[in-house]
Parts: structure tokens; sequence; C-alpha cells
């Protein structure tokens, strides 16, 4: 690898961990259910990219097929986590007269 390409897969991957440290927080602190639902779903695409950033270190391709099945499994369950909250968080006709 050339130095160049050294000092980007080093940013990229700095830039993945800067972001994760600061998705652990917002899972932490996060008001609602729903913020923690987007922080679950924003996880998932950050393991992927900290995948793709290893793969373009060692110059792999294998890992395609783990990254496709993380990013479906994070979008489903993003998809899921929302209709849950949104059968929850809708309102009773009956409640209000």
């Amino acid at each position: 690898m050339t130095e160049a390409s050294d000092i980007l897969l080093n940013a990229a991957l700095g830039v993945v961990l800067l972001a994760g440290a600061l998705l652990l927080i917002r899972v932490w602190r996060g008001p609602s259910m729903l913020d923690r639902a987007i922080s679950i779903d924003v996880m998932a695409a950050l393991i992927v990219a900290g995948i793709g950033v290893h793969a373009a270190a060692t110059r792999t391709r294998y890992y395609l097929s783990i990254m496709l099945v993380i990013a479906f499994l994070g979008f489903t369950s993003s998809v899921g986590i929302a209709r849950f909250i949104a059968v929850r968080d809708r309102p009773n006709p009956k409640a209000h007269p």
C-alpha cells in the first residue's frame, strides 16, 4: 500500500471510531425510545463501514457478504422497531368521547 492510502484508511477508521463514540453517547442519553432505535440502525451502518475499512486495508473481498447481511439485519430491525413504536404511540379514539 502506498503512504497516501494508509493515511486515508487511518482517517476513515478514526472517523468511524469517533462516530461510534458519539453514537454510544446518543444511545445512553437518548430521551426517547425512537432516538435509541435510530441509534441502533446507525450502529449497524457503522459496523458495515468498519468492516469495509478493514476489507480495504487487507485488500480482501470476502467481507462483502458479511457486510450485506449486517446491512439487511440493520434495516429490518429498524423497520420492525418503527412499526412497534407506531402501534404503541397510536392514539386511542375510544379514549376521547
